[in-house]
């Protein structure tokens, strides 16, 4: 009987948990699987923040990883990996444990990128999910005895955007009319670059209405206490910052020998399947799929799980791959900090109340496939 290929899954992110969901509908005697993640849930990014704002518990938004793990029959390691040996095909752990693999997939995820000087000490990023959520119960503590009376948001993109009108929506609900000011700081010339101009408008109404300042086209060029210094050298005071800029990747990766773009994401082929090591596979933020890039975004990361899952079998298996071409355009649906929201999609837009609880009914029937016990079967 032919011995069992070991895949490594390293990082519980939203494409790894719908492997680990397929390997328990349709279990493989060929594979033995191991999941490496520092976190023992995942967050789903998709109610993150709708936490923010209140609208959930922890438990509406995340997946627990261990009995999901063991659905798929896959043993569980809770650490972080620190170093890859592609030759010897070994992962290091933080704490020092080795772990050996076959087939190797990442799915890591990215953090806003916190290179500017002073970021990383003075700043909280909204990544990793969990450090963002411990540092968010400080502030509200800190803001309800008047330690903080204004917070800047980096980053104008739509998380960037979301997570500041999710944060005000929060303190104004129990703070009321005492609740910090909110700002917005970003380097493009107009929030929500991505999306239509009706979006953009649209939102940028709110941000107005909602009394959020507006620092358009003004790149952070240093972080000092209490201080952003920005375009020109002009210095905006503020108590807290968050930030919320575009996506950077774990050093390690690139480190490890394997193809990176000029960023330091791994660069993927149409299999989901590193460009330059035939036994490692990425997805979500952390890769970069060669001939279709895509913004970085968990819409994209949960389509990949399918085609993820498949592959990982075949290759166990020595099948041929199969292709995968993602999505040109995504549905997103942003909130706008209470239960109304906005729909965007290429040049389609929607807003209302409804939008916010249709995106709540998606969200919820995705958390629900994650569930225990997993009953209903897919084609794998």
């Amino acid at each position: 009987m032919p011995q069992s290929q070991r895949i490594l899954l390293v990082g519980g992110g939203h494409a790894h948990v719908e492997v680990l969901r397929r390997f328990a509908l349709t279990p493989d005697a060929q594979v033995s699987l191991t999941l490496v993640s520092p976190e023992s849930a995942m967050c789903y990014s998709g109610m993150f923040p709708g936490l923010v704002a209140g609208h959930y518990t922890p438990r509406d938004t995340h997946i627990e990883l261990s009995p999901l793990a063991a659905s798929a029959g896959a043993r569980f390691v809770v650490d972080r990996v620190v170093a890859l040996d592609l030759y010897t095909r070994t992962a290091t752990l933080a704490s020092g444990q080795r772990e050996a693999f076959d087939f190797l997939s990442l799915d890591i995820g990215s953090t806003p990128d916190v290179g500017v000087p002073g970021a990383a000490e003075l700043a909280v990023a909204v990544k990793p999910i969990e450090a963002f959520l411990a540092a968010w119960d400080r502030l509200q503590a800190e803001a309800l005895t008047g330690g903080v009376r204004t917070i800047a948001v980096v980053g104008g993109g739509a998380g960037g955007v979301e997570m500041l009108l999710a944060m005000q929506h929060r303190l104004a609900s129990v703070m009321g009319a005492d609740v910090p000011r909110f700002a917005l700081v970003t380097d493009t010339a107009s929030i929500l670059a991505q999306h239509s101009p009706i979006v953009r408008a649209r939102f940028g109404r709110i941000l107005v209405e909602r009394g959020v300042v507006l620092h358009l086209a003004s790149p952070v060029t240093a972080v000092e206490r209490g201080t952003l210094i920005v375009t020109e050298g002009r210095r905006v005071a503020v108590d807290r910052i968050v930030w919320a800029t575009s996506a950077a990747a774990a050093p390690w990766l690139a480190e490890s020998g394997l193809a990176c773009n000029d960023r330091g994401f791994v660069r993927v082929d149409d299999h989901l399947r590193s460009t330059s090591h035939d036994v490692v596979f990425a997805a979500g933020d952390c890769a970069a799929q060669l001939d279709h890039p895509r913004p970085k975004s968990g819409v994209f990361a949960v389509r990949q799980g399918p085609p993820l899952a498949a592959n990982l079998r075949r290759a166990a298996n020595g099948a041929a791959l199969r292709r995968y071409v993602p999505q040109r355009h995504a549905l997103a649906l942003i909130s706008t900090g209470g239960k109304h929201a906005i729909a965007s999609r290429g040049p389609f837009v929607a807003e209302g109340d409804w939008v916010w609880h249709w995106k709540n009914r998606i969200d919820r029937a995705f958390m629900a496939k994650y569930r225990l016990p997993i009953a209903a079967a897919v084609p794998s």
